[in-house]
């Protein structure tokens, strides 16, 4: 069984090699651990399977013994890689075998891999950076259980100026308010903006409100010189423009 969570340890790269031992002996943990860290920094980014990849995360939290249980247990729960690294950590800590410092190892992964993408994004002009703000809206986006909504604030050389988080809950006028979206913009001094939100259900693909919303929106921004560059919604399946899709 796995010790208990007391620190993190992914090994010592200075400790002396240890003996060698059968597959059935104490060490046999370690010797897989080994494994797989030699097969992680030779092999490239799909030496391991995904199970595997948490294995190798939870040995940060979980200092001797078989992850693998658990990683598979957590793949299991909630479906892929990204969606355990997107989990609640409390959600996650119902897998037996994962408590909080397993659950922060984890967390740790998923912030991460959030502030990579922005850094793609943040002081770079978005339209010349397009695909880059989509892997970050994706990754920060995609595996919510909530519907988000958040416009995207752009200066005069469409560079990104505030990410407003508007709020949870159905893209409608009771939710976002087209004026409130524009007045906003006018005391940023924003030329221009990206509504973002996302669909839980996993399907991109926008609703009649989705549309209307947008639709108003733009309207709104034209009469005061405010542009809607895009809708983009996202979902586990993909993401949605809805300027590619004539709508805007």
């Amino acid at each position: 069984m796995p010790q208990s969570e007391d620190s993190f340890d992914f090994g010592d790269e200075n400790a002396s090699p240890s003996p060698p031992v059968s597959d059935s002996g104490k060490h046999a943990g370690m010797g897989h651990r080994e494994r797989l860290r030699q097969r992680l920094l030779k092999g490239g980014a799909e030496a391991l399977a995904d199970y595997e990849v948490l294995e190798y995360l939870l040995f940060a939290a979980i200092k001797q013994g078989d992850t693998k249980p658990i990683a598979k247990a957590l793949l299991k729960q909630f479906g892929s890689l990204a969606g355990v690294l997107n989990a609640d950590p409390a959600a996650l800590q119902r897998v037996k075998g994962v408590g909080e410092t397993s659950a922060a190892a984890l967390k740790s992964v998923a912030v991460a891999a959030r502030r990579m993408a922005r850094s793609e994004v943040i002081a770079k002009p978005v339209l010349g950076s397009w695909q880059a703000l989509l892997d970050y809206l994706s990754i920060d986006m995609a595996h919510l259980t909530v519907e988000r909504v958040r416009v995207l604030y752009l200066d005069t050389r469409n560079r990104l100026i505030d990410d407003h988080h508007v709020g949870d809950g159905s893209i409608d006028e009771a939710a976002i308010h087209p004026r409130e979206v524009i007045r906003r913009a006018m005391d940023l001094g924003a030329s221009a903006l990206i509504l973002v939100h996302n669909h839980p259900s996993g399907n991109p693909e926008p609703s009649r409100a989705d549309i209307q919303i947008t639709q108003r929106i733009a309207e709104a921004g034209r009469l005061l010189g405010v542009t809607v560059h895009d809708h983009v919604i996202v979902g586990r399946e993909g993401h949605v423009s809805l300027r590619a899709k004539g709508l805007i």
